[in-house]
């Protein structure tokens, strides 16, 4: 090897390498040139511009966040403090059905499109624009984009509370076909929601048939993930296999007290589908969950925290039980006053959650909503909190197979080339954490709060966060679907 090839721009030394793989973790060094890593091993001969001593320390690939809200956020905070505080170096949005293109007009008066905060500056009428805007001012953080079924009624639909009729179905499906040319990974959506409520399971699987030619894949936040979670995940299991689409259950969880441990049932018809077809999930490690305030969720979780009200703004971080009784109502009526406005419910089983967390085709996803003036604590500490409290202090995972589930596995499904690995060639994402420190640090009571122990985080070999502090660099690319590479 020539001297002019052991030349490297970081070089990190002496740091325990896990590469993604969910194998065994080895001591060496790991050298980047440009965006990627030039190589691993014992790199004594190497000098660099940089060199960070990473004995004590974990490296392994960036970590993949498989389910998010920020399609705003890039734009409107490109420095995505809450995921590269934690080690995320790239984003899937456009989940839950909602993304902010295409929208050609005004959003419906609905709460969830309020998922991107207030305003109507953040919409795209075209998927192309929103993805050339992301990359002519990029975030921090690679970005991969889903296309929203909701989005794509309410630019299609005059109204929402029925079926699409085969015209609006064949506007959408063109449409669809439009945005996965300009690059989005697939399609997501969330008939749970009253912008969608009225689809019936023909109406996804009409628009879906474009996926199958674009390599695309189908992302769900189920119809209910209640009483009816077994029928809903049947749906799923349906219009991927009508679609011929690869099936991505988002957020899995069983809700309300009445199922609690029924993920014994759901994981085995998930495990029982992947006989014939490709099927995965993602999941948050908390045992809340949070979306737009409504009657359905208020009743089935044992507290209910306000994220945010449009109508009452201070109600942020408020138990909703309290309001009530300051106001001399009912939980409805207390919900109705808030309107718009998101929440926090207490409405999962532990146990379900650390069930879910440990079947071997989980990924991790935040769900966290970036303008809640209270977020649920996950936005800023997920990633972190599986490392630190599930694989070190619960044991539920080795160290090797928690880093799997956030890199290898994700890049794995989403088809991200030469990402969620360590390895020569390889795109340069890294994090760099203390494997006896990392730990969440958002609580419920203070959610923005950034995690402990993450040294440093890289994206595309450039260095976006250390030793607690963003260096304000934006390297981020957009990783787009098939059809469009």
């Amino acid at each position: 090897m020539t001297t002019a090839a052991m030349r490297a721009d970081i070089v990190v030394r002496g740091a325990r390498l896990i590469d993604g793989s969910g194998g065994p973790s080895q001591s060496g060094d790991l050298a980047v040139v440009d965006e990627r890593i030039a190589a691993m091993g014992d790199l004594r001969g190497w000098q660099a511009s940089l060199e960070i001593d990473g004995r004590g320390r974990v490296l392994a690939p960036g970590f993949i966040d498989s389910h998010t809200h920020d399609d705003r956020a890039l734009l409107s905070a490109p420095l995505m403090k809450p995921k590269v505080s934690q080690g995320v170096t790239t984003v899937v949005v456009g989940n839950c059905g909602l993304s902010v293109a295409p929208l050609r007009g005004k959003p419906p008066n609905l709460a969830e499109f309020g998922v991107f905060g207030e305003g109507d500056d953040h919409w795209f009428a075209d998927f192309g624009d929103y993805i050339r805007a992301l990359k002519n001012d990029p975030a921090a953080v690679n970005a991969a984009c889903l296309v929203g079924h909701s989005t794509l009624r309410a630019s299609t639909m005059e109204s929402l509370d029925r079926p699409a009729n085969e015209r609006e179905i064949a506007a959408m499906r063109a449409e669809l076909g439009r945005a996965l040319e300009a690059g989005a990974m697939g399609l997501s959506t969330c008939m749970a929601d009253d912008a969608a409520r009225a689809a019936p399971t023909a109406e996804i699987e009409a628009i879906g048939e474009v996926l199958a030619a674009h390599r695309a894949f189908y992302c769900t936040h189920l119809r209910n993930e209640a009483n009816d979670v077994i029928e809903a995940l049947e749906e799923a299991i349906v219009i991927g296999q009508s679609c011929h689409a690869p099936v991505q259950v988002a957020h899995h969880k069983c809700a309300g007290l009445q199922n609690f441990g029924r993920s014994r049932e759901t994981l085995a018809l998930l495990e029982k589908a992947r006989l014939k077809q490709d099927i995965a999930i993602d999941a948050y490690p908390y045992a809340a969950a949070s979306t737009v305030l409504h009657p359905d969720y208020i009743h089935d979780a044992t507290r209910t925290i306000v994220a945010w009200s449009g109508a009452v703004p201070a109600a942020a971080g408020r138990d909703l039980a309290e309001l009530a009784a300051e106001w001399d109502c009912s939980l409805d009526e207390a919900s109705d006053r808030l309107q718009p406005a998101s929440a926090i419910y207490f409405m999962m089983d532990e146990a379900d959650v650390r069930r879910i967390l440990s079947d071997p085709h989980t990924m991790i996803g935040s769900d966290g909503l970036q303008h809640d003036p209270h977020p649920h604590p996950r936005l800023w500490g997920a990633f972190a909190r599986v490392l630190g409290h599930y694989a070190r202090d619960v044991g539920l995972f080795t160290l090797e197979e928690a880093v799997r589930r956030m890199t290898g596995l994700p890049a794995s499904r989403f088809g991200f080339v030469d990402r969620g690995h360590l390895r020569p060639g390889a795109f340069a994402d890294l994090v760099l954490f203390d494997p006896d420190r990392i730990l969440d640090k958002s609580t419920f009571e203070k959610p923005v709060q950034p995690c402990a122990g993450v040294d440093l985080v890289a994206v595309n070999g450039q260095i976006v966060f250390r030793d607690g502090t963003h260096t304000g660099t934006r390297p981020g690319r957009v990783l787009t679907g098939a059809a469009a590479t």
